[in-house]
């Protein structure tokens, strides 16, 4: 075990915990050449990343909610946003009875950019999920999600320290 973690996790703790690291480190990776193929920046990259995952799942985001999962403030988000619309890659929308509230949504260019972006990079990736057993699967979204709301716990505790 390092230091860095409580002497009191377990090996099989730790392995889990770099096991993360390490994906999160691969992650970014591919990030930096998704940036790369698009022709972006890398925080330009991973904003777009996150408005285009958000609206295949469905539930697309606000300026605000992008902040959020990038870790920007509103102004940056904002300059951000649009430089991503004046390049064709990203729409507000005003689908709300709320017209104030905005939408972000994905270009066509955007999504077909990306498509060919994930045809190219992810064959390893979704070979490794559709070998997976669904129990499996399941399990590990279990636990991912665990992990991510403790996350998310611990973050909201520091913002709240710090406010």
């Amino acid at each position: 075990m390092t230091d860095v973690f409580e002497a009191s996790w377990q090996a099989p703790e730790v392995e889990v915990m770099e096991a993360l690291r390490d994906w999160a480190v691969a992650f970014a990776e591919l990030n930096q050449h998704m940036a790369t193929w698009m022709a972006l920046p890398t925080t330009d990259a991973h904003a777009l990343g996150q408005v285009l995952w958000a609206a295949s799942a469905g539930d697309p985001l606000s300026p605000a909610r992008l902040g959020q999962r990038i870790g920007m403030t509103s102004g940056s988000v904002t300059v951000l946003v649009d430089r991503l619309e004046a390049a064709g890659l990203l729409e507000r929308s005003r689908e709300h009875t709320d017209r104030r509230r905005v939408t972000l949504r994905p270009t066509a260019a955007a999504q077909e950019r990306a498509r060919g972006f994930m045809a190219t990079s992810s064959t390893e990736i979704a070979a490794v999920l559709h070998d997976a057993e669904p129990a499996e699967l399941q399990a590990a979204t279990a636990f991912l999600r665990r992990m991510v709301a403790a996350a998310a716990g611990g973050s909201a505790r520091l913002r709240e320290e710090r406010a």
